[in-house]
C-alpha cells in the first residue's frame, strides 16, 4: 500500500465512523454517538499521522499522544485540545458495563448535538491540514 493509499484509508475510515455517529444519533443511541465521535478524531488523527511520518500510525486510541507522536499537537489551539480532553475517555468508558450505565444518563441529546459539531469541525481542520 502507498503512503497515500495509507492516508485514504485512514479518511475513509474516519468519514464512515462520521456517518455511523450520525446514524446512532438519528436513532437516539447516544453512547454510541460519543463512541463513535472519538473514532472519527481517532482515525483522522492517525491520517495526519502517516501523512507527517510517512510510516504506520501507532497501536493506541490516545488522541493526545497520536497528534504529539506526529507532531503537529503544537498545531491545536486550546478549544480543539479541550475537546479532545472531553472525548478521549468516551472511547473507553463506552465500553465497560460499570461505566456505561453511567455515562449512557449523561450523555444527552444537546450534548451530542454539541460532541458532533466539535467533532465535524475538527475533522474538518485535520483534513484541512493533510490535503
Amino acid at each position: 500500500m502507498t503512503q497515500e493509499e495509507k492516508i485514504t484509508y485512514w479518511v475513509e475510515l474516519s468519514d464512515y465512523d462520521l456517518e455511523t455517529a450520525e446514524a446512532m444519533f438519528e436513532t437516539k443511541r447516544y453512547l454510541y454517538v460519543a463512541f463513535m465521535c472519538h473514532q472519527v478524531i481517532e482515525k483522522i488523527f492517525k491520517a495526519y499521522y502517516a501523512k507527517l511520518k510517512e510510516e504506520t500510525p501507532p497501536y493506541t486510541h490516545d488522541l493526545m499522544l497520536i497528534a504529539d507522536r506526529a507532531g503537529f499537537f503544537e498545531m491545536l489551539d486550546d478549544s480543539q485540545i479541550e475537546f479532545i480532553e472531553q472525548i478521549s475517555p468516551l472511547n473507553i468508558r463506552a465500553r465497560y458495563p460499570d461505566y456505561k450505565k453511567e455515562l449512557a444518563q449523561k450523555l444527552t441529546k444537546p450534548i451530542c448535538e454539541n460532541l458532533m459539531a466539535k467533532t465535524k469541525e475538527l475533522q474538518q481542520w485535520t483534513k484541512e491540514n493533510i490535503l
